[in-house]
């Protein structure tokens, strides 16, 4: 899972993370605050940048009910094709 190879949970402990809550919004680590891509429509070649977005609002404080307390960055992980292609962002308030 993608929350082992970043390095958030040990490997093989990423799904227990998920089944816990602690990648809800509200838990440790939360994990996809917007529901994930297929949640809003995954439009082919502009998910990235809904990812950006998404992520410049937290440090920034606009995501409405998805909003992390005390959010000072987000990260996005996004792979193009069947893993072709992989760019990680972090974004974070100056």
């Amino acid at each position: 899972m993608n929350y082992e190879d970043l390095g958030f949970f040990e490997p093989g402990a990423g799904w227990r993370a998920a089944e816990s809550g602690e990648t809800r919004l509200g838990g440790s680590l939360p994990v996809n605050t917007s529901g994930g891509l297929k949640s809003c429509g995954h439009p082919i070649g502009s998910s990235g940048v809904r990812m950006i977005n998404n992520i410049h609002d937290q440090p920034v404080g606009r995501a409405g009910k998805m909003q992390v307390r005390g959010a000072d960055m987000g990260l996005a992980h996004n792979l193009g094709g069947p893993g072709a292609v992989s760019a990680v962002a972090v974004l974070s308030q100056p």
